[in-house]
């Protein structure tokens, strides 16, 4: 068994709000506010570098579980590849800040579908490794820095915002209850966004940086094929997710997704037969990536939306292109504490 004992999330202080959005894209600002659903973004300061900013979280998320860095067995990265440095692993970098020295690490990277992903995982080290009682999943974002606003083929990422999540799992309760996770991959669009040079078919050169940027490589491919699968994708790791774990839609009291254009949040929640108010749209926040599924979760019991003895799925995708959901069931003990 998998309890989320704790959980953290860092936002940067500085925000770009849908008028700076607009005036940078030339869309007009109530498209940026109405059609892609953002009003505002965290953006990152000086200082806020994504392993940085989810060792930040992960502090938080240790308070809540009550435990320490030197209590964690594994630590699980969940930064982007864009992070503070180039072919650098991230997780030995958290584990220092948070003094988990006894702790072993390694990097996770399934673009914003990666939590979920991590979930998996977490899940079945704690089956396979007996020895093994705390895991910390966390990680930065900020793959708003590689946005070209003046490119209409990367619209549906204007959203992409920066910050930093964390989660602690343990062996045993009280906490969110890992029931069960559901994966799946669409290998079609694997080459449909990315940064086109910097890596061994395009090395970085003096002449190119400027297209150091996401890019949408095929984008009448992505976009036909995303109308076919996208919504069919999250229908299908969700409700299967839900039938691993003896449950229905009808059941859910929360829905944490990721933040995606209105209409497409819209279709996810009425394809599950949901109403808006089992679920949280993220337009004050954009997009954190795999973040996202932690934001709405720490939203949602700041609002009053789950509590003791609430059904939680998360679903998200990520480009590649891959979908992930998890159902979790908040599970407490009778005594006072975190979880009660």
């Amino acid at each position: 068994m998998a309890y989320l004992r704790g959980l953290g999330v860092y936002l940067p202080a500085p925000r770009m709000t849908s008028g700076e959005i607009a005036a940078a894209s030339g869309l007009p600002e109530w498209v940026v506010r109405e059609k892609l659903g953002i009003h505002q973004k965290p953006v990152p300061g000086p200082d806020d570098h994504p392993a940085r900013m989810g060792a930040w979280a992960a502090q938080e998320a240790l308070k809540e579980a009550g435990l320490g860095g030197a209590e964690l067995d594994v630590v699980i990265s969940i930064t982007d590849e864009h992070k503070d440095f180039p072919v650098w692993t991230s997780a030995p970098l958290m584990a220092q800040m948070l003094d988990a020295h006894r702790a072993w690490c390694f990097d996770l990277n399934q673009k914003c579908a990666t939590f979920i992903t991590a979930l998996t995982v977490a899940e079945g080290l704690f089956a396979s490794r007996p020895e093994i009682e705390t895991i910390l999943v966390a990680g930065g974002y900020r793959n708003g820095d590689l946005i070209d606003y003046r490119d209409e083929s990367v619209r549906f990422m204007y959203d992409l915002a920066a910050g930093g999540g964390a989660a602690v799992l343990t062996r045993l309760g009280p906490g969110l209850r890992l029931l069960s996770t559901q994966l799946k991959t669409d290998p079609v669009l694997a080459n449909t966004v990315r940064v086109p040079v910097g890596g061994t078919v395009a090395p970085l050169t003096p002449t190119n940086t400027d297209q150091y940027k996401l890019r949408v490589a095929e984008p009448e491919l992505m976009k036909s094929r995303l109308e076919g699968v996208s919504i069919p994708g999250f229908m299908e790791v969700i409700n299967g997710s839900l039938r691993q774990a003896g449950y229905t839609a009808a059941d859910l009291d929360y829905l944490a997704l990721l933040h995606m254009k209105p209409s497409a949040h819209k279709a996810v929640l009425e394809g599950l037969g949901l109403g808006a108010e089992r679920s949280i749209y993220l337009s004050d926040y954009g997009h954190l990536g795999q973040i996202d599924p932690i934001l709405s979760v720490q939203l949602a019991r700041q609002a009053g939306k789950i509590g003791p003895g609430s059904l939680l799925a998360l679903a998200a995708a990520g480009v590649g292109y891959h979908w992930g959901a998890a159902v979790l069931r908040w599970e407490e003990e009778a005594a006072e504490g975190l979880w009660s």
